[in-house]
């Protein structure tokens, strides 16, 4: 399927500690992805090592083994894989701390699915970015049955948590037939979707000071386009007082999917440094996250995106255009379909 599989299978066999590599921004596609690499690796007899630039969201916490993630960068591996990302603009902690050069002077696989990328990464030794998969876990998993790699229960788990992440718990048009039939197998061979579900829910739960700085995002919420695009704005004073406690991206922005004609959803933030970043989730039907990504210099999949603007131009007007431009591609999506 893969025509870069033997080259990879190469690089691991020769290959005996591999660093597992994470964006800045986690999701449940990268830490499933990831984990599930480790658990392959490390039934292979290697010795696999995670590193993420940033802690871990508190609302992924329910992973089993999001403890093994670490913000040390190692002095020594073999080979990097990096998952979920296939450009250095969201490796920004890595690159700052000057482990850049580290990489570029070992062996690297990239292994993603997102559909527009800026700047892919140009020493990669080996690069598989297939925008036709639902997660990077689902194409972990087609590489593996491909090379015949060991698929525990556990692995499969973490593969499942992947998808369903980037899927939205199979809620927009990022799976197809074959997602399906790959989630089928999984369960057919015992992995528990019933269990994951249930302990999701379980550590996505907040505590009562978080439940009030919802309220306070609802109120914000601003609403454009005929109330088809709603957004909200978040500080960076809020930032550091609330994500220790939950996220208030992943805390917000799936409720304002659920508002009745909401197509596209935004969360701004907003940090003193004049950093401006955007997180774009779209209901399915609705394709044009990553193209709104992409007018910002940020890139992603159709129902998932993100990007970060330091050009010095102002938090008001970025935002403005960002509504601007959401406007535009639902006019143009509007008149495709007529």
């Amino acid at each position: 399927m893969y025509e870069q599989a033997k080259d990879i299978q190469t690089l691991i066999e020769s290959a005996q500690k591999i660093l597992i590599i994470q964006a800045d921004n986690p999701d449940g596609d990268s830490i499933g992805s990831a984990l599930a690499l480790e658990q392959i690796l490390s039934d292979m007899d290697k010795e696999p090592l995670l590193y993420c630039g940033m802690d871990m969201p508190t609302y992924l916490r329910y992973v089993i083994g999001w403890d093994r993630v670490s913000q040390d960068f190692p002095s020594a591996f073999d080979l990097s894989i990096i998952v979920d990302a296939s450009t250095m603009a969201l490796l920004e902690k890595l690159s700052a701390a000057g482990y850049e050069r580290m990489l570029a002077n070992k062996a690297c696989i990239v292994l993603d699915h997102h559909e527009i990328v800026k700047d892919t990464i140009g020493f990669a030794t080996i690069t598989i970015n297939d925008h036709t998969r639902a997660a990077t876990g689902e194409l972990i998993y087609l590489l593996a049955k491909q090379l015949s790699w060991p698929l525990s229960l556990r692995t499969m788990e973490y593969i499942m948590i992947a998808i369903l992440g980037d899927t939205q718990g199979l809620s927009n048009d990022l799976a197809s037939p074959q997602t399906y039939r790959i989630l089928a197998d999984m369960i057919e061979a015992g992995v528990d979707r019933t269990a994951i579900e249930q302990n999701r829910r379980e550590y996505s739960k907040m505590p009562p000071r978080i439940y009030r700085y919802k309220a306070h995002l609802i109120e914000r919420t601003v609403f454009s386009h005929d109330n088809q695009v709603a957004s909200v704005s978040i500080s960076q004073d809020e930032i550091n007082e609330f994500s220790p406690l939950y996220n208030p991206g992943p805390l917000i922005q799936g409720d304002m999917l659920q508002i009745s004609g909401v197509k596209v959803a935004i969360v701004f933030k907003n940090y003193k440094d004049g950093k401006v970043t955007g997180a774009i989730r779209s209901n399915a039907g609705y394709p044009i996250a990553a193209k709104l990504a992409e007018r910002f210099g940020g890139g992603g999949h159709a129902f998932a995106s993100g990007f970060k603007v330091t050009d010095g131009r102002s938090f008001k007007d970025i935002a403005a255009d960002c509504l601007q431009v959401s406007d535009e591609l639902l006019n143009e999506l509007y008149k495709s379909e007529n």
